[in-house]
Formats: structure tokens, sequence, C-alpha cells
């Protein structure tokens, strides 16, 4: 059994771990990342398969994203990502605000009924557009020296900060579930379920309706998103800093200042940061003779914590192709939001799935594969093309494709536990590889050369991210951590001082910035704490 000491020790190699601990060791700090599976990143991450390169997680990076890490100088080389989006037989190519008359004029094409509806949610989206000029206006000032960037805080912050706090006040008034703000001026359910039905069940409108603006910048590192993660760790071991995988952490003694891993081996700290679940965190650790203000404090966020919800997961059909990039790229850019009818999925993925999982004893397989069919007829479908946006990425003349659709976890645990969860996989495959085929890629389904997948499970298992979430905790419940923009900063705090919170679960609506912005915020409490 081996005894270390580390100033700070950070659980978890996601994208937030990474930031924590590229700071910290960057200022000098003997910091630890412990990360227990072999490839650091989490839903970062890139991986080869007969020659193609997929995306594990994230399609694209936020140019935002790199502006945070800017002054890393990291060495990576990104490559433009397009974002088209489609209806049908209509596809249009996502370039900002000069593309909103284009998918004014998509949606009318489908619902004539509905000009003005369309209008008035046209006029929503570019009033959310501006908003989010306005807050990712400027570099954002945690990744900024304000003292000893005077031009910066004059010229930049200090003008900036009127129009934020403006801009804030807005989104307060946004933060209704996406589709039920739309039911107050769109009658059509099926346009409702168009606009919104790709984002997580109950999204804010304001996250939602976001996404427009967002799709325009993004960026595709070359050689895939695991490209920032490699960064990452290779600043981290240029600072001295030290990283262990395949090592995950079974329990922590707070009140000692030590983790234990699964080989019994004590690290002891100064300063923890949990990147990881959350839920994982309240569930191993030891407060022992902390004092009984702390304890109080950390049961009542244990229970709040307890009663959260993730958000839905993914499943993602990985497709090896022989045809040729140029037949793909006919149709769309290398990144696709995809919609085969316009008819929408109306109660397929709320009540009626509700129904099924709260009797699912009563149900038998031949409903649920009709329900199946339903939902992935309907359902809008983000599709990913690495080869479209770097050519390296597959053998010459043949193309990757991700399939991506969000689902609940409860159902595939519910499958699993009835006995048929690989007959359940392999019908999804086939029911996505039908649907695409037949209303988009009509030469796709005869020349899949090799396919498999990820499930809500598999994603579960491979990031231990409670329920496979990809986003952290679900709209549709109470949120048990902070959520509001204007208080982020407190985000990252846990009952027990000098442990701290990072990532997708310790602020919601989370995403990549949320990730490194928390992951930056830990480090600098810590830099500040220790120079005091």
């Amino acid at each position: 059994m081996e005894e270390k000491r580390y100033d700070s020790i950070i659980v978890g190699g996601c994208l937030a771990g990474l930031t924590s601990a590229v700071f910290l060791s960057k200022s000098g700090k003997k910091i630890l990342l412990v990360e227990k599976n072999n490839e650091l990143g989490g839903l970062v991450n890139s991986f080869e398969r007969d020659g193609f390169v997929f995306d594990a997680g994230v399609r694209a990076i936020l140019a935002v994203v790199l502006s945070m890490l800017k002054e890393l100088n990291l060495e990576i080389q990104v490559l433009e990502s397009k974002v088209s989006l489609g209806v049908e037989d209509k596809i249009i190519s996502i370039e900002g605000i000069n593309s909103v008359k284009d998918y004014r004029d998509l949606l009318v094409s489908f619902y004539p009924d509905s000009v003005e509806d369309i209008d008035k949610f046209i006029e929503v989206m570019i009033k959310i557009m501006k908003l989010i000029d306005i807050i990712y206006g400027i570099d954002n000032p945690i990744f900024k020296d304000v003292k000893k960037d005077k031009k910066y805080l004059f010229t930049e912050l200090l003008p900036w900060l009127p129009k934020f706090l403006y801009a804030m006040k807005k989104i307060e008034k946004l933060s209704k579930p996406c589709d039920k703000y739309l039911q107050e001026f769109i009658k059509n359910p099926s346009l409702i379920d168009i606009i919104s039905q790709h984002f997580f069940k109950d999204t804010p409108t304001f996250f939602a309706l976001s996404y427009f603006s967002l799709y325009s910048s993004y960026v595709y590192p070359k050689g895939g998103t695991g490209r920032l993660v490699d960064a990452l760790i290779e600043k981290i071991l240029e600072y001295k800093g030290e990283i262990i995988t395949n090592t995950f952490i079974k329990e922590i003694y707070a009140d000692k200042q030590y983790v234990l891993d699964n080989n019994n081996n004590k690290y002891y700290y100064k300063n923890l940061i949990w990147a990881a679940d959350l839920k994982t965190f309240y569930n191993i650790t030891n407060l022992g003779n902390l004092g009984s203000k702390i304890i109080q404090r950390f049961q009542k966020s244990k229970a709040n914590i307890d009663k959260g919800r993730p958000s839905e997961s993914v499943f993602s059909l990985y497709l090896e192709v022989d045809l040729p990039p140029s037949y793909f790229k006919r149709y769309s850019n290398g990144h696709l939001f995809y919609t085969p009818s316009r008819k929408g999925l109306g109660g397929i993925h709320k009540s009626q799935l509700k129904d099924m999982l709260q009797n699912w004893k009563t149900t038998d397989k031949k409903e649920i594969l009709s329900w199946l069919e339903n939902f992935l007829k309907y359902n809008t479908y983000e599709i990913s093309i690495p080869v479209l946006k770097d050519t390296n990425l597959a053998p010459e003349g043949k193309t990757g494709l991700i399939i991506s659709v969000l689902m609940e976890a409860e159902l595939f645990y519910k499958i699993k536990e009835s006995g048929w969860y690989e007959e359940f996989i392999k019908e999804i495959e086939n029911n996505i590889l039908t649907v695409i085929s037949e209303s988009l890629f009509s030469d796709l389904k005869n020349k899949v050369e090799k396919q498999f997948s990820f499930t809500p499970i598999s994603m579960e298992k491979r990031v231990g991210s409670t329920g496979g979430a990809i986003v952290g905790w679900s709209f549709e419940s109470t949120i048990p951590v902070v959520h509001k923009m204007q208080k982020v900063n407190k985000s990252i705090f846990t009952p027990i001082p000098n442990i701290y919170q990072v990532g997708q679960w310790s602020y919601n609506p989370a995403g990549t910035p949320t990730c490194i912005i928390t992951g930056k915020l830990a480090a600098d409490r810590i830099n500040k704490k220790n120079k005091n």
C-alpha cells in the first residue's frame, strides 16, 4: 500500500477535471489527477476503429471553449465545423443570424397555415441570439488577470458589465421549458415538436433556442474532438502534474484528508476537486470528526442530490460505410440535426414512454417494439460525419457516420432486467438505419460494412455518469445545484471547506463551457487561498 501527499487531488479526468489540473499545475502546485478509465476526457473523446476516427461524446467544440484556454497556448489546429438542419427533404446550412430567414422559410414550407406563429418564433430567436452575443461578447473575465490587464478592464470589461446584467435579466424571463413557452403563441403541436424535440425534456427556452446561434461558432479539432484532451494532458505533464488512469477512488476520508483507491493506496491532499459523478461523491465520503455543522450541511446536500434526477442519455449508432464522403456532402455539412417527418413526436417520448415505464409488468414486447418504431420514425437525430470536417478521418473512398438520438436510461435498465437487451439494441440499430435510408441517405443501408452502438448503459459504464447523463441534471425535476449564471461562482463549493465540485453535475444547464469555467473557478479558488 502506497501513501503519497499532494497539494491538490483531482478525481475525474473529464474536461472540468483536466481544466482544474492544468491551471493548478501551471501555478506550480503538486497535483494528482485520478481517472478510472484508461483514457481521459469523459464525453470529449475520440477513438479509432478500422481506419475510421469517431467521436465518443461531443461532436464539435464551441469556439468560445478554445478562447477560454488560449492563455495555455495549446497546440490545437481547428477546422471549420458547419452545421446543417433539416426536415424531410429540405436541409439548410446554419450561418448564424444570416440563416434565420432560411429557417423561417423551411418551417413555412411545412406549416403554411402557421406563418404568423412562425414569425413570432423567429422574433424570439433573434432576441435570444442578440442576448448570446452580449454574454459571449468579450473574453470571459475568469480567464483574465484583470488587475494587470488594465486595457481589458477599462475598454472591454467595464463597458460590458451593464449589458451583461441586462442580458441576465432578460434570460430570467425565458427560463420556462421551451415547448411550454412555444405553446403560448404557436398553435400547431407538430411545429412545436420540430422546433423543440431535439433538446432535452423541459430545457429552458433560453438554453434551447440559443443553440441556433451557437451552432455557427462550432469548430472541430483536427484529428477529432479528443485532440483537445490530448493538448490539455500534454500541458499538465509539461507543468509536472501527475496523472494516473485505470484507478478509481472508492472512499474519501474527509477529516483525515486522504482518498483511498481500488488498490488500497492512500493519497493525501490539502484540497480535493471532485470532477466525477456527484451522487458517487456523497456516497463514498466518510466525514469522521469534521464537526456537527459540516456534517449537517453535508447530509442536507446529500438528501437533495439523492432526489436529483439525471438528464436523458443518448443512443449512438456508429457506421463504417462503403460510400465516399462526396455522397454525403451532397446532402449536408459534417454536422446535421435531422427530422425525418414533419409530424413530430407528440406524446411518444413523454406521456407514452412514462405510461409504458410505469406499467412495465403489463406491457408486452410487441407494445414496446411498436412504441420504438414510432419513437425513431418521428424523432430528431444528430448526425455527425467526421470525414467531412477532417478528410483524414476515414479510409479513402469510405465514410464514418455517428447517428445519435436522446433516450431514457430507465428504459434500457428495464429492458435488460427483462432479458432482451441485445435484441433491443439490434432493433434500435435496424430501425434507425431504415428511417435514415428511407428519408435521407437512400444508399446507406446497403453500404454499411460494420456497425456498433453505445447505449445509455454503456455510456454510464464508460463515463461513470449516473444514468449515462450527458448534461448532468434533468430539467424535469428540482435541480439540486446552482442553476443561475449570476451564481456560477458558488457552484464549485461543497459542504466541506477544502473539497470542491466541478463539471456537469456542479452547475446546470451544463455543457463544455460550464465544465471549463467550473474547473477554472476551483483552481483559482485554491490558488487564491494558498496565497493568503
